[in-house]
C-alpha cells in the first residue's frame, strides 16, 4: 500500500542543516550515519564550511542546485524558523528538526514552536518534531538520526516519544538480534504524531507488528478510530507511561504532552484491541513473539510442557487468558 509519507522515509535526496565538521556533534554525527546507510545524494548545509566529510557544502539549503526531498535540521532554535523559511521556498516537502528547546522548554519555547509549525503549514510542509532523534529506515535504507548503531533490519515498527527510550531501545536490540522495520522519534509531535505514523505502519508491506511508547497521545478520537482498524491487522503493542500522579507531572515537562486519564486510555485500548505492554522487556517479548508467528484468530490456547505448568498458567490467567480444555 502507498505511504502517506514515502518521501520522508524514502528520499531521493537529504539535506542536513547544521551539519558539522566537528566529530561527536550531533550534526557531524546524523551525516555519518547518512553516509553510512543512504544510497541517495547527501546535501551538507553549514554556512562556515565549504567541504565536510568529503561532501560540498552549502551555505543555505537554497543553494542547492537540485530538488531535495527531506532537510533534517539541527541547528539552534531561534535559527529554526529561518530555516523551515527557506525549505519552504525551497520546496522541500519533509523536515525533521532535531533541535530542542521548545515546548518542552515553557512559555518561550511553546511560541516558538508555534511559529514553525505556522511556517510548515504556510508552505504545506510536513513537520516531525521538535525535539526528536530523527527516523531510520531498515528497508530504504536510511539512518537520519544521531544514535550510534543502525538498527537490524526486521517487520517491526516502533514510534517513541522520548528520544533517549529510543536510543537505549537501539542498543539493547542489536545485542538481542531485535529488527526493526521503521523507528520513529516522534519528539514534540508540533506536527506529525503517533496517528500518522501508525497510518504510515499500517499501509507498509515491511511492517507486521507496531510498537509504540506514548506520554500522550494528541488525536485522541482519531487515534482510537483508526487503531481499531489496524489492530485487525497488525498487532498493537504500547507501553503508555504517566500512570500516576508524578508520572503525568513528569510527561508534562518532558515534551510538553498533556498524559490525560488513565482509566480512559485503558477502556479504549481494551475496547479497540491495543495491547498494553507493563515494561519495555514485555513489549518486546510480546512483539518477537507476534512477528514470528501466523495471527490466531481466537482465545483458545493450550501449552505443552514438562515443567513450570503452574507458574506458565498463573501468568496467563494474570493477563486474561485461559486455557482451552483438551479432550482425550
Amino acid at each position: 500500500m502507498k505511504n502517506m509519507l514515502e518521501g520522508m522515509f524514502n528520499p531521493d535526496s537529504i539535506a542536513v542543516i547544521g551539519a558539522s565538521r566537528d566529530v561527536g556533534s550531533v550534526g557531524h554525527s546524523i551525516l555519518m550515519n547518512l553516509k553510512k546507510t543512504y544510497r541517495g545524494r547527501i546535501y551538507p548545509v553549514n554556512p562556515k564550511a565549504d567541504v565536510i566529510e568529503g561532501l560540498k557544502c552549502y551555505k543555505s539549503v537554497k543553494e542547492i542546485p537540485d530538488k531535495v526531498d527531506l532537510a533534517v535540521i539541527v541547528v539552534p532554535n531561534k535559527i529554526v524558523p529561518q530555516v523551515l523559511e527557506e525549505c519552504g521556498q525551497k520546496k522541500v516537502k519533509y523536515v525533521i528538526v532535531i533541535s530542542a528547546g521548545f515546548r518542552e522548554t515553557g512559555t518561550e519555547g511553546a511560541r516558538l514552536e508555534r511559529e514553525c509549525l505556522g511556517i510548515v503549514k504556510e508552505y504545506g510542509m510536513r513537520l516531525l518534531g521538535p525535539n526528536c532523534l530523527g527516523i531510520i529506515d531498515t528497508h530504504t535504507p536510511m539512518n537520519a538520526t544521531f544514535a550510534a548503531g543502525m538498527a537490524k533490519k526486521g517487520n517491526i515498527a516502533f514510534m517513541s516519544q522520548s528520544g533517549a527510550l529510543c536510543t537505549a531501545i537501539l542498543d539493547w536490540t542489536l545485542v538481542e538480534n531485535v529488527g526493526f522495520s521503521k523507528f520513529v522519534s516522534l519528539g514534540n509531535k508540533a506536527d506529525l504524531n503517533e496517528t500518522d505514523f501508525l497510518e504510515v505502519f499500517y499501509r507498509d508491506d515491511e511492517t507486521d507488528v507496531i510498537l509504540a511508547y506514548l506520554e500522550g497521545i494528541k488525536e485522541g478520537r482519531r487515534f482510537i478510530e483508526l487503531a481499531r482498524k489496524v489492530s485487525k491487522k497488525k498487532p498493537i503493542i504500547i507501553l503508555k507511561s504517566g500512570t500516576s500522579t508524578a508520572g503525568l507531572r513528569a510527561v508534562s515537562s518532558h515534551t510538553g504532552t498533556l498524559a490525560g486519564s488513565e482509566t480512559a486510555y485503558q477502556t479504549a485500548f481494551k475496547q479497540y484491541g491495543i495491547l498494553r505492554a507493563r515494561s519495555v522487556e514485555e513489549m518486546f517479548d510480546w512483539a518477537r513473539a507476534l512477528s514470528t508467528q501466523p495471527r490466531i484468530n481466537g482465545d483458545r490456547i493450550a501449552i505443552v510442557t514438562n515443567a513450570g505448568g503452574p507458574g506458565i498458567l498463573r501468568c496467563m490467567r494474570k493477563g486474561g487468558i485461559e486455557t482451552c480444555e483438551i479432550q482425550r
